[in-house]
């Protein structure tokens, strides 16, 4: 009787190391993480603004502008690039490239035969590295890279336009800013105004694309305003510290036709 107590007491020890793993499985083990996940925590995708640092003499610096989506590892854009007399500023230049963790690289569709090449950093808001151009008319052209991905435009713009004699209005804005980029990476805005002048006294905001209508590309925004008594354009470019966006504006087609400045104001906070 106590050999077979013994026996039983061996055997549901053994039972009980094979049911907590004291054994070797041969089958269902988790697999091992992924050493580096390729885009793990991080959504670029939106409306970015690139300044360039020439390393180059004599070269100019210029800023890159538009949109950039994400799909798992792959990245691709839609900019337009301004302060370089090799590239026409309203030709859309198409950019594909990887990300891998943080890194990533963007090459350009030739454009005029150039081709812009980006390596570097980037989270969710903010791009650092290095650019070269090859081919073309900025061949050799290279230098450092900064870019940010500006904060989205929504809600209400509140600012005071003061034309060229010094008569000023104010101007409220209810918009919005399309979720998703035009082919030419600018992405539309469109709402309502309610102008306090006696020139006119509400608008509507009519969604546009780049260069024309109401939209934003990078820091600049546009914004044509039908006010029924003439239309106001106003091109302005966002100050992102101090949220602000300042420009320029004119007033054509009725009977208060005018030019002069404005500054636009976020009233509440442009979240990333």
């Amino acid at each position: 009787m106590k050999q077979w107590a013994s026996t039983l007491w061996l055997f549901s020890v053994l039972v009980l190391l094979c049911g907590c793993g004291g054994g070797q499985r041969t089958s269902g083990s988790p697999s091992s993480p992924p050493s580096d996940p390729p885009t793990q925590g991080l959504n670029i995708a939106g409306n970015w603004q690139f300044s360039t640092i020439p390393t180059v003499a004599g070269t100019p610096a210029i800023t890159i502008a538009g949109s950039i989506s994400q799909s798992g590892s792959s990245v691709s854009g839609a900019v337009h690039v301004d302060g370089s007399n090799c590239f026409d500023p309203l030709i859309t230049v198409g950019l594909t490239g990887t990300m891998m963790g943080g890194n990533i690289s963007l090459t350009s569709a030739p454009v005029r035969g150039q081709v812009l090449t980006f390596t570097g950093t980037i989270t969710n808001n903010t791009f650092t590295g290095t650019y070269s151009t090859n081919g073309g008319c900025a061949e050799g052209e290279q230098g450092n890279v900064a870019g940010i991905n500006v904060p989205i435009i929504g809600n209400t713009l509140n600012g005071t336009f003061t034309n060229s004699g010094g008569d000023t209005f104010d101007v409220a804005a209810d918009v919005a800013q399309n979720s998703s980029a035009s082919s030419d990476g600018s992405f539309g805005i469109s709402g309502t105004a309610t102008l306090h002048t006696s020139c006119f006294s509400s608008g509507t905001i009519a969604s546009g694309r780049f260069p024309s209508g109401s939209f934003i590309l990078g820091t600049s925004v546009a914004l044509v305003i039908d006010t029924g008594n003439g239309t106001l354009a106003f091109l302005g470019t966002e100050d992102l510290a101090k949220n602000e966006i300042s420009g320029s504006y004119t007033v054509a087609g009725g009977t208060c036709d005018q030019t002069g400045t404005a500054v636009l104001v976020v009233s509440s906070p442009w979240d990333y």
